[in-house]
């Protein structure tokens, strides 16, 4: 059962950035703002600085299918903004997978 959308525009994406509250690991930074719904939005931010395009892509793929294999653990009500570090562009599939779900924990989103 899909419970989240994506953050598509800029503006959904400062609103999340200005929140201020983030935490960060060796792969991955997140940003969590509570949006009053019951559906998550979740963003995702590759800078060129992680490479050029295929690895960017490949990072977002990454980082969206342990998102979407985790989806029931999440809290719901909340836009969600991934950022992936320079480090990212190396990690493989379970790096990637324990950076988001420990970011989580420490945003205190995810259920028990």
């Amino acid at each position: 059962m899909k419970f989240s959308e994506s953050l598509k525009n800029s503006r959904d994406f400062k609103n999340v950035y200005h929140c201020k509250k983030s935490y960060a690991n060796k792969y991955l930074v997140m940003y969590v703002l509570e949006n009053k719904s019951d559906r998550n939005k979740l963003g995702i931010s590759v800078s060129k600085k992680v490479g050029n395009s295929v690895v960017r892509h490949h990072v977002t793929r990454l980082i969206r299918e342990s998102y979407r294999l985790h989806e029931e653990m999440f809290q719901r009500g909340f836009d969600i903004v991934v950022v992936a570090r320079v480090s990212a562009s190396d990690a493989k599939y379970a790096e990637i997978e324990h950076a988001l779900l420990h970011v989580s924990k420490l945003h205190k989103i995810l259920t028990e």
